[in-house]
């Protein structure tokens, strides 16, 4: 399951979303720094029109959603790579996810406390980004100090030492290992550290309900920022996603097109975080289910079949396969076959977004 950690400086607004993403979890939201000292987790089934359409067609007993979890990750202040603060322990949780949201503050309100006395969002990503890279310098530094033996005569140590050089001098500038143009097989060789700032960042820049549909300067500021780091940017509102979670479906249509947006920050969320890991959704449909699939962006056929069970990957025989809008036009998946449109795909298919698959193997 896909895991993002939910950063940012204590007041930002990271537990209002938490609550309002994960609307069943309870999570203290106060006006004062450490608020959360444990992370906090919570499931989100993803949102995605489609399985109710699927489901519909094919009349099934139940629609299983992908889901990703949601960290709230208690807020970060200057030299927590130090201790400062509750320091490493955050830390600690931080390397455990796949992609960060980092909650930025671009609203005024007087009574909300800054823990800086003032508004400046880049300000706020630099502070978390320093000590990122601090605690990633140190164990890069101890990681070198390990290996030194070893690359007197290892290859593959001295390799490795060549890479974690090139880190250490970004880092120890107060850069981001994001910002390190490391190969492939580089990258790979240095995986086992789990470097925090390696991992793929959102920046999510909370505004006020006003705010919500253009923005204002300090998204703009953020997005000049993140454009030098390919980081993503999206705009939420956690103050509008807390009053979402108390209206109906119908209603929240209403009140998110008269702030002049189409949908809720959790979409937005949703589909930049897939957009950053290069991943993609697959679907399968029938009477005792409809459910959304998981995968990596270029996973063929038979690797995608795995995601569901490793013996269908084993077994493999071929993928019968038509688009999500090709199905439902046609209105079943027989009707789709008796027109010519369910493809047999081998095992060098490459699985597309928004396919929908019954899988054929000798398992």
């Amino acid at each position: 399951m896909l895991r993002a950690g939910i950063v940012g400086l204590p007041n930002v607004g990271k537990s209002t979303l938490f609550n309002a993403l994960v609307a069943n979890a309870k999570v203290d939201a106060a006006n004062f720094p450490f608020c959360t000292i444990e992370p906090n987790v919570g499931v989100v089934s993803v949102p995605d029109e489609r399985l109710d359409v699927l489901s519909t067609l094919s009349k099934s007993k139940q629609i299983v959603p992908t889901r990703i979890e949601f960290v709230d990750i208690a807020g970060l202040v200057k030299g927590a790579s130090k201790g400062e603060g509750l320091g490493n322990q955050f830390l600690a949780n931080i390397r455990e996810v796949d992609a960060i949201v980092h909650v930025v503050r671009c609203f005024e309100d007087d009574d909300i406390i800054h823990v800086a006395g003032s508004v400046d969002p880049v300000r706020d990503i630099e502070v978390i980004n320093l000590e990122l890279a601090l605690a990633d310098l140190f164990q890069v530094e101890r990681r070198m100090e390990r290996l030194k033996k070893q690359a007197r005569t290892s290859k593959d140590a001295q390799a490795e030492m060549g890479v974690l050089e090139q880190l250490r001098v970004a880092l120890d500038a107060g850069k981001v290992a994001r910002d390190v143009p490391l190969s492939e097989e580089e990258a790979e060789s240095i995986k086992y550290l789990n470097l925090l700032t390696l991992k793929p960042v959102i920046y999510a820049t909370n505004v006020s309900e006003d705010d919500l549909a253009a923005g204002n300067q300090w998204v703009e500021a953020v997005r000049t920022f993140a454009a030098q780091e390919n980081a993503k940017v999206v705009i939420i509102s956690a103050q509008v996603e807390s009053e979402l979670i108390e209206l109906s479906d119908e209603e929240r249509v209403d009140f998110l097109e008269a702030l002049g947006v189409t949908e809720g920050g959790l979409k937005s969320l949703i589909r930049a975080t897939y957009d950053l890991l290069g991943l993609r959704t697959y679907l399968t449909t029938g009477e005792k289910e409809t459910r959304a699939w998981t995968i990596v962006a270029g996973m063929t056929a038979p690797q995608a079949a795995g995601v569901i069970h490793s013996d269908l990957e084993r077994g493999f025989i071929r993928a019968e396969t038509v688009t999500y809008e090709v199905l439902v036009e046609s209105g079943s998946m027989g009707a789709a076959k008796e027109k010519g449109l369910l493809r047999s795909e081998g095992k060098d298919y490459v699985v597309q977004e928004g396919d929908v698959i019954l899988f054929r193997t000798n398992t």
